[in-house]
């Protein structure tokens, strides 16, 4: 096995065998810590298009997903660098979806996390063409999600939540939003 596909299967290893579900989105400074401790490297280096070679083949592809959109999410948290995968590990979400590979994928965790770049995306069309998706590969409970994502976008063309780390000003209706129960994903 090659050092790259090495890599990318401790990814995927660590990401759906040695954690659980509760720890992927929950607000756990000592689970940051241990993702930054293990993939810092290979997150940058991915962000960085040193990693493109992975897009070849789905499993080092959803590594690529995982590093791209999730990873930073964690070790960046109310960061701009929290969504600087955010374009890449899109593309490679439509290219899975073009090419059969989420179709192909037997876990619905895996498919799960194909699709989180779109339902992390701040533009509408994508949020309503990953909608079908979702209610086709995932549970009753992430499709939830991603429809309360597809309405924000739908409302504010934006994740008023994402506005701090980004530098953007939050209107008066986004300030109010935020200020309700269950806005920040």
């Amino acid at each position: 096995m090659d050092a790259l596909r090495e890599k990318a299967s401790e990814v995927l290893e660590f990401w759906f065998a040695e954690t659980r579900p509760h720890q992927w989105f929950a607000k756990d400074p000592a689970f940051d810590d241990l993702v930054q401790q293990r993939f810092l490297r290979l997150i940058r280096q991915a962000i960085a298009g040193e990693l493109d070679s992975w897009s070849a083949e789905p499993c080092r592809a959803l590594a690529l997903v995982l590093l791209l959109d999730q990873f930073p999410r964690q070790i960046w948290r109310d960061s701009a660098m929290a969504f600087a995968g955010d374009p890449q590990a899109l593309a490679l979400s439509q290219k899975a979806v073009e090419l059969g590979w989420l179709a192909a994928e037997p876990e619905q965790a895996r498919r799960q996390f194909w699709l989180m770049p779109l339902m992390h995306s701040e533009d509408l069309a994508v949020q309503d063409e990953a909608l079908p998706l979702f209610d086709q590969f995932t549970d009753p409970r992430t499709v939830d999600f991603a429809r309360r994502h597809r309405d924000v976008i739908a409302r504010f063309q934006r994740f008023p939540h994402r506005n701090a780390a980004l530098g953007r000003v939050s209107s008066a209706a986004e300030l109010a939003f935020l200020q309700t129960p269950g806005s920040r994903f």
